[in-house]
């Protein structure tokens, strides 16, 4: 761990302006993810996707690194999300190329926690304006995004994982990360570089799915029948590890502590769920998790947010129109 305050004022005041790479807003961000025909009132990425609720069960083995009350032992209840990459809620399932998990923790009126996911354990790229272009050329076709890949060489940790990775046949099964890294800080203000990944229980091969909503439909079947449960697993920085850099793998040698299971308990579809009206912002985070200084986590915040308001709107006006029409 490292004492916080003492790097605060240790840490050199010196300026990197001149070597930040152009600004890109959240709002070309989401013009960009949304294409030129918005599906009103769903969110402009992962806009498919379920609502879960469960519970996180903490054996209180982080509770050392972090003062946040939900490493406490016990049981603190969540809304989530299950979702697939896209901007289209009605595309196929089994055609998204990353699967993401989301979660909203209240601990109480003023403590929220909010947790976004994806199957990658690492970004491609390590800045908003690179990874902007990674999405232009991905809308590009496959000579863009091979073009893209061989001018960056910092994506060959995300290209490694890509090349071994194979789609499971459920939500259940998939590992979902964090790929932001974040501070644990502890009552002392010692602070500890981590990411986390969410450890299935099961593994289910995709050899049966088949049909638009296949995962959809698993896993409101498998849920009927059994909870569907994830290890918390913490990987825990050292000193040669960049927790600011998003596209960079940190080794498997590296401590690793588990913090508890989370356990799904139902799934709803989200436009009956909660969880359609949660911002899943990854800034949103309690006493005792700071976020780092890595660009990607804050171009994420900013997106999200902008994507929720422009979907609250239209579901406003929608809203309004209906009772125009009474």
């Amino acid at each position: 761990m490292k004492n916080r305050y003492l790097v605060l004022l240790l840490a050199p005041m010196v300026s990197a302006a001149a070597q930040e790479p152009p600004k890109v807003t959240a709002q070309q961000f989401v013009n960009l993810q949304q294409g030129e025909a918005a599906h009103e009132g769903f969110r402009r990425a992962h806009a498919k996707g379920i609502c879960v609720t469960g519970e996180f069960r903490s054996n209180g083995q982080l509770a050392t690194y972090s003062e946040a009350a939900l490493f406490e032992q016990g049981v603190t209840p969540f809304i989530g999300r299950f979702s697939v990459a896209g901007n289209n809620p009605t595309a196929p399932d089994l055609k998204a190329p990353v699967r993401s998990l989301a979660l909203s923790f209240a601990m109480s009126s003023t403590e929220q926690w909010r947790i976004a996911m994806n199957t990658p354990p690492v970004m491609a790229v390590k800045d908003p304006h690179t990874f902007y272009q990674q999405i232009q050329a991905i809308q590009a076709g496959p000579k863009a995004i091979q073009a893209f890949f061989a001018e960056h060489p910092e994506s060959s940790d995300f290209l490694s994982w890509k090349a071994q990775y194979q789609p499971t046949g459920s939500f259940a099964a998939e590992t979902y990360n964090s790929i932001n890294a974040f501070y644990l800080i502890n009552s002392e203000g010692n602070e500890q570089a981590v990411r986390w990944a969410m450890q299935p229980k099961v593994f289910v091969p995709a050899d049966n799915l088949e049909g638009v909503d296949a995962l959809h439909q698993e896993i409101t079947n498998r849920v009927v029948k059994e909870d569907i449960v994830f290890d918390w697993m913490f990987t825990l920085a050292n000193e040669e590890d960049d927790e600011n850099n998003p596209a960079k793998a940190w080794p498997d040698s590296r401590e690793q502590i588990t913090a508890g299971q989370v356990v799904i308990t139902a799934v709803t579809p989200q436009l009956q769920g909660e969880c359609h009206g949660i911002n899943y912002d990854p800034l949103v985070l309690p006493t005792g998790i700071e976020a780092t200084r890595d660009p990607i986590l804050r171009a994420r915040s900013a997106a999200y947010a902008e994507s929720y308001r422009r979907r609250a709107k239209e579901a406003l006006m929608g809203e309004l129109e209906g009772q125009g029409n009474e």
